[in-house]
């Protein structure tokens, strides 16, 4: 088994739940080139902020994340357009920043979501054992 991905089931094709927070650089490799867009998603249901996305993220170990890359992720966002910010108050402590999608966002997202299926085929077929003409 190679660290940070799933083995499958009994003979199923299918990987089977990972317990933990996947570590590794595969694992870390595959989370960058996605995470980006998994937190459009998250945005594209309403106003969240940083804590909150972490914790939504966290609910998935392969998307398990950490301040110090959600933070830095989302400043980007905010400045390629894809996220807009604002504060509100917050009954436990200091105002919170929220984020939000901007329409830029939901283009960049709505552009990923018609990729995602193709790419998730081709890469799925390229890993199948056998001759790949």
């Amino acid at each position: 088994m190679v660290p940070g991905i799933a083995s499958t089931d009994g003979g199923g094709d299918e990987p089977s739940a990972v317990d933990g927070p996947v570590d590794g650089p595969v694992a870390t490799q595959l989370r960058k080139g996605v995470l980006e867009y998994c937190v459009l998603a998250l945005l594209r249901d309403g106003p969240r902020y940083g804590v909150e996305l972490l914790q939504e993220l966290g609910r998935h170990p392969m998307l398990a994340t950490s301040q110090g890359t959600i933070y830095p992720l989302l400043s980007r966002l905010r400045r390629a357009g894809l996220a807009d910010t604002f504060l509100r108050d917050s009954a436990s402590g200091p105002s919170r920043r929220y984020y939000t999608l901007t329409e830029a966002g939901r283009s960049a997202l709505a552009e990923f979501t018609a990729l995602w299926p193709a790419f998730r085929a081709t890469i799925d077929h390229v890993l199948a054992p056998g001759e790949h003409p």
